[in-house]
């Protein structure tokens, strides 16, 4: 198996671990030093602080599943542009794009950059 197609299988199953808010896999998946940087407030994040938000998401919606458009392979990790998609409690269908650029070392996840357009996570502020 080629470095690229090791690092696409990193990407299913983290998607995988995210989707299903597996939270013992996702830290096993990331480096523990890895840093996940969102476009919309320029911080780094820690795996821990990651993990919260997708532990807050998964309160916030039902039925959660990432659609994936596109992951392709680039030196070092992967790119990928998906749609996180779910059911709030009011019933009404959430849908946000995103893309994605994730680098890999040593079989782990070690930076995650996602770019988003906040505007779609308003329902989720606004859910109760």
């Amino acid at each position: 198996m080629s470095d690229a197609d090791k690092n696409l299988e990193i990407g299913e199953r983290y998607m995988q671990a995210v989707s299903s808010c597996d939270v013992d896999a996702v830290r096993e998946i990331y480096a523990p030093d890895a840093r996940i940087w969102h476009n919309f407030d320029q911080a780094l994040q820690s795996v821990e602080d990651n993990i919260k938000t997708l532990e807050w998401i998964h309160g916030k919606l039902s039925d959660l599943e990432y659609d994936i458009v596109r992951r392709e392979p680039i030196p070092g990790g992967f790119y990928q542009q998906h749609v996180l998609r779910g059911k709030l409690a009011t019933g009404a269908d959430f849908a946000m794009p995103a893309c994605a650029i994730v680098k890999i070392e040593n079989g782990r996840i070690a930076s995650l950059d996602e770019y988003l357009d906040t505007a779609h996570t308003q329902p989720l502020s606004k859910a109760g």
